[in-house]
């Protein structure tokens, strides 16, 4: 999971730059269209029966929709804000699925962990800055984009183990293709041969790092995992700083602060409520 948030940032810087240039539809849909190209050789060279219809198609679906419409929404959001400050909404990610996981996944929530919730959207308000004239309006796409990217996380983690990696990662990127191609027609730009490299290469990160996400997801829980999102930060703001010359300020780095405790603490008490329940389980098994 570390090395999977270790390459997404690089995925949004790449965006940010095509973005200057082309739609942010066609910037989202080259990173879904090249993410399948990457991974035909793939399942070819695998010989992964990818045309089978999937299992669990509805989840796979609802997956594929989630972290296409996380993804444009993302994008939108850094075309016109700095990555960091966008980044930093994005991380109500792990407090949706903290709220989310009990009633799909089965995992608990108490008290503490809605408390810890409150205060990460505490956390949200002070980087919005809502009724101040430092607010923008287009950061709220970051904040849609941290829903949408918390109910791909929860698919996910229903879907470990019902396919391979390589098979869901495609299947991913191939709905992402399919439902933006309608909106790309009327507004293509055609890229020049560095923008398709940089396409290429978006691509190529993109499947890596959620190839790896899925991976995760085989090993520990949603809640387990979550904590690990926020290391997505520290290559936002040096890649953000190297290439754009930008650091975050202090109200951005305060609510980011905030955000990140509050989900820390969400997770550790979901972590440790997990764990008390199945050592409940564990010793009624031993009694009978």
């Amino acid at each position: 999971m570390l090395t999977a948030m270790s390459v997404v940032p690089l995925v949004d810087i790449i965006a940010k730059i095509l973005s200057k240039s082309y739609p942010v539809i066609e910037v989202s849909w080259s990173r879904f269209f090249f993410h399948s190209l990457w991974l035909l050789p793939v399942l070819y060279w695998r010989k992964l029966n990818w045309w089978r219809v999937p299992k669990k198609p509805g989840v796979q679906l609802f997956r594929s929709l989630m972290l296409t419409s996380a993804t444009v929404l993302f994008f939108l959001a850094i075309k016109s804000n700095p990555i960091p400050n966008a980044l930093t909404l994005l991380f109500i990610s792990p407090l949706v699925v903290a709220t989310i996981a009990p009633f799909v996944l089965g995992e608990k929530f108490d008290i503490i962990m809605g408390l810890g919730v409150l205060a990460g959207f505490i956390g949200v308000v002070v980087v919005l800055q809502p009724n101040t004239e430092e607010f923008r309006p287009s950061l709220m796409y970051a904040f849609a984009a941290g829903i949408c990217y918390g109910l791909y996380i929860v698919s996910t983690r229903k879907l470990s183990l019902s396919a391979p990696p390589i098979v869901t990662l495609f299947y991913t990127a191939l709905v992402g293709t399919i439902a933006l191609t309608p909106f790309i027609i009327s507004d293509w730009v055609m890229p020049d041969l560095r923008s398709i490299a940089l396409m290429a290469a978006m691509g190529l990160f993109a499947a890596t790092a959620h190839f790896l996400i899925i991976k995760a997801f085989e090993f520990a829980s949603a809640s387990e995992l979550s904590p690990f999102n926020y290391f997505e930060i520290i290559g936002a703001i040096f890649f953000s700083y190297l290439v754009f010359d930008f650091l975050p300020n202090t109200t951005a780095i305060i609510g980011l602060t905030v955000i990140i405790i509050s989900g820390l603490i969400v997770s550790w008490r979901a972590i440790k409520i997990n764990k008390q329940l199945d050592s409940k389980v564990e010793s009624r098994i031993e009694r009978i």
